[in-house]
């Protein structure tokens, strides 16, 4: 008998990348290889690489080494944002045996497997309940902190009957929830002319039989127009709660980030979700320390957290990007003073997190179960529609399950509930 292959993936960075690597993965384990276990060698290893910053850059060469350290004989193949950004260095590292631009990462592994590969799409997600659907590439946006049009290219999309086919095979193995991603959203086209739009994928999408949940990843201000409201509004399964980005709450510093929005922007569109809909929520990312930020525009962030009230802000240090005209900006802010307003923003945004989850105690929502609670035995956690997290105890109850809680108590970082009798 053959001994049977097996495979590794290290994956860094954004729901994209998650994405890429489940398909990965997926064409893989059509051909018959398995995942390989903790401390199996593999014969294929893929490391999807990020560049966001300069964190990024320092973690997706550890993960390069350390697959080169552990499976020695085996291909290594690199992709992804760095891969793109530092081709010849990464090609310089020991036991690197292929480095693939962005471009041309749906062709991957035809570098090392001579077999017909099978389409470069995703039939699961692997230890999530809910799926990243990628409907588009690129961007066309060139903010001027971001390394990301440059190694990603310019936006190109997926086809409307492309998406709904691979969801389609995502609720026929069981998923409930889907989320539509990309690296900018808000550009979808549907790869046609006269071009679609967002909210036209919404509603082809909707009436897929035994989808339960449509969930819009990341997406800017300016992008959530009429059309896109109105299918949120009107679809049956769209889900209440978006990833709005405001990155700064200061227009001064919005303008020099080459944002398309103003602060007055982001609280109109906020506010036309909420008026249809009282529980829709927001999540949202922030940079701190921006060149040039004061402490006026810092407490301008730290007011629209506050009054638009997100159930989680993700927060970054402003990190320089070479070739991005940030990086040629005068008055860069000191990293010990990045860190405190980091830590306030943080403190800030839970305190205005823990007040809103408080307003649904002693409610009844549905939840859609997602996996054991790791901070508390014999509980397993889920979200709601509206992406409250909330966390229950287990009984028989299993990941996957859609149950209706009443939300009994707020916890500094989720809210406990119970089965409804």
């Amino acid at each position: 008998m053959s001994k049977t292959k097996r495979y590794k993936l290290a994956t860094l960075g954004c729901r994209t990348n998650q994405y890429e690597s489940q398909a990965y993965a997926d064409q893989l384990s059509s051909l018959g290889y398995k995942e390989a276990k903790e401390g199996e060698s593999a014969d294929i290893c893929i490391v999807n690489t990020c560049t966001v910053t300069e964190n990024a850059d320092k973690k997706s060469l550890y993960q390069i080494r350390r697959l080169a350290k552990e499976n020695r004989g085996s291909k290594l193949l690199v992709t992804g944002c760095l891969a793109e950004r530092e081709k010849k260095k990464i090609e310089a590292l020991d036991g690197v045996d292929f480095v693939i631009p962005n471009k041309d990462k749906e062709t991957l592994l035809s570098n090392v497997i001579t077999d017909d590969l099978p389409e470069f799409s995703i039939k699961r997600f692997e230890a999530h309940t809910r799926a990243f659907v990628k409907i588009q590439d690129g961007c066309n946006s060139y903010c001027s902190y971001c390394i990301i049009p440059f190694v990603r290219g310019r936006s190109r999309s997926k086809t409307l009957s492309q998406i709904v086919s691979e969801i389609q095979s995502l609720v026929e193995n069981g998923y409930r929830e889907v989320v539509l991603t990309g690296i900018n959203i808000g550009d979808f086209d549907g790869n046609v002319s006269p071009p679609k739009r967002l909210s036209d994928l919404i509603y082809a999408i909707d009436d897929i039989k035994g989808l339960e949940r449509i969930r819009i990843s990341s997406i800017d201000p300016d992008e959530v127009d009429d059309d896109l409201i109105d299918a949120i509004n009107s679809a049956k399964h769209t889900c209440g709660s978006m990833h709005l980005v405001l990155q700064a709450g200061s227009n001064l510093t919005l303008k020099k980030m080459n944002r398309k929005y103003t602060k007055k922007d982001f609280f109109y569109a906020a506010n036309r979700l909420l008026v249809a809909n009282p529980d829709f929520t927001f999540t949202t990312d922030v940079i701190v320390g921006f060149p040039g930020e004061t402490e006026e525009d810092f407490l301008e962030t730290m007011d629209v957290v506050q009054k638009v009230r997100f159930s989680k802000v993700h927060i970054f240090p402003y990190s320089d990007r070479p070739k991005t005209r940030a990086s040629r900006m005068p008055d860069k802010i000191d990293s010990s003073l990045m860190t405190e307003r980091k830590k306030r923003l943080l403190v800030h945004a839970q305190q205005t997190a823990q007040r809103l989850r408080e307003e649904y105690v002693g409610k009844s929502m549905k939840v859609l179960l997602e996996g054991l609670d790791p901070k508390r035995d014999g509980y397993i956690t889920g979200h709601t529609d509206n992406f409250l997290e909330v966390s229950i105890p287990k009984g028989g109850l299993r990941s996957n399950d859609i149950v209706n809680v009443k939300l009994i108590s707020n916890e500094p970082d989720v809210l406990l509930g119970k089965i409804c009798e």
